[in-house]
């Protein structure tokens, strides 16, 4: 099982993200579990999607606290020592920021991607909404689903602006980088 948490602000995506990859996920054949944490909270604040995807039906029922992979739409919310004590050993974060960070020297220990998803999705024609550009990139990292399966299910969960998202999803997956730390 390989369980994934989407932390971002309200607005951006990251709850759908975790849907439209679930959706992917299930017509690959596999089984997801998708779900959230957030309130009342208004565009902006916090929130967190949650999904799990396993081969065989999930009968687990509560919340992920040591995902394999953490995937961050707003830099403001990296807290380093949140990682390092819940991602698990050879995890994996991707994170939206514009050039390789100082911070990220503390995580060599995990595989790390980043993508300015802000301007791809602002290039593309998206807005603000970062999910169909993180997906992009986040698929390039794990090869945890196909390009045409992810593309097909932004086409149907995402009806408005589809072209758009679909060239953010490409453009994501095509300029992500991978952090390598010099030892």
């Amino acid at each position: 099982m390989i369980e994934i948490k989407f932390r971002g602000r309200g607005g951006q995506g990251a709850v759908s993200a975790s849907e439209i990859l679930g959706r992917a996920l299930f017509l690959d054949g596999k089984y997801p579990q998708c779900f959230s944490l957030f309130g009342g909270e208004r565009r902006g604040a916090p929130v967190v999607g949650f999904l799990r995807v396993d081969e065989e039906p999930i009968l687990l029922k509560c919340q992920i606290y040591h995902p394999d992979h953490i995937i961050i739409f707003d830099p403001s919310l990296i807290n380093e020592d949140e990682i390092l004590q819940e991602l698990k050993p050879g995890g994996m974060v991707l994170v939206n920021i514009n050039e390789e960070m100082d911070f990220l020297q503390s995580l060599r220990k995990f595989k790390i991607g980043f993508v300015n998803a802000s301007l791809i999705a602002k290039d593309t024609g998206v807005g603000s909404t970062l999910n169909t550009v993180m997906l992009g990139a986040y698929i390039h990292l794990t090869n945890l689903v196909k390009m045409d399966t992810l593309v097909e299910a932004v086409k149907t969960m995402v009806p408005s602006k589809m072209e758009e998202n679909i060239q953010a999803v490409k453009e994501g997956y095509r300029q992500v980088k991978i952090f390598e730390v010099e030892e």
